[in-house]
């Protein structure tokens, strides 16, 4: 398995995994991906078995210290030299789940953030990832104002220590 950063080329087989991962109402169309891949494609990260696309991790850097629904569709928000680095989607296909592929990229993710000298990382998951997501260091902060796809959100900060 390699974790790599992600080009244009990448947007296709990025696009597809999403569609597979979430429902349509919360999945990025093609020309989110298109917008975010070259506004940050730094901030994709995708972990390949062989030749095939498994897992990725993908988000913008800012100074907003909350996850809002604007920021999923105007790339133009992200700031390279940000205080913090936003998850928009963990995304892993159905067969490779339960083995470490999401976790490994996270690793990745939270390490790059951290050398990059940023305050942490914010997402938002659902109820039942809650508990996931705190094995690497996320507080639940509580419902998110986010009401991307009609669902409910958790937000989830990591801090890094000496962060205030």
């Amino acid at each position: 398995m390699e974790i790599r950063k992600a080009t244009i080329q990448d947007l296709m087989t990025v696009t597809a995994l999403e569609a597979e991962c979430f429902p349509a109402a919360e999945a990025a169309p093609m020309q989110q991906f298109q917008e975010r891949l070259t506004a940050y494609p730094d901030h994709f990260w995708l972990l390949f078995d062989g030749d095939r696309l498994v897992s990725f991790v993908n988000g913008m850097v800012t100074d907003e210290p909350d996850l809002s629904d604007e920021m999923y569709e105007d790339a133009t928000m992200h700031r390279e030299d940000g205080r913090w680095q936003m998850i928009f989607g963990v995304d892993t296909l159905p067969e490779y789940r339960r083995q470490g592929c999401a976790g490994m990229v996270l690793r990745r993710v939270i390490e790059d953030a951290r050398r990059q000298g940023r305050e942490g990382l914010v997402l938002t998951c659902k109820d039942k990832l809650i508990h996931y997501y705190a094995k690497f260091g996320f507080v639940n902060e509580g419902i998110s104002e986010s009401v991307h796809g009609n669902a409910v959100w958790y937000q989830m900060r990591l801090r890094f220590a000496g962060q205030a």
